[in-house]
């Protein structure tokens, strides 16, 4: 009776752990696609264009 018991408790948790993995990956906080958080979704085209623009005088 008791193996059944811890059984249950061990399967309930990892239904709970996959469940809040599932819902995780669908409610994505910034936009991103892998809902990690990062910054992946918010690329600054002036920024990259400012900094090669540095590379290219400082390197002439």
């Amino acid at each position: 009776m008791v193996q059944h018991i811890l059984i249950l408790i061990i399967f309930l948790a990892a239904a709970a752990y996959m469940g809040r993995m599932l819902y995780q990956s669908f409610s994505a906080k910034s936009g991103c696609a892998k809902g990690c958080g990062g910054a992946c979704s918010t690329i600054d085209f002036n920024k990259i264009q400012k900094e090669l623009q540095k590379k290219q005088t400082a390197s002439s």
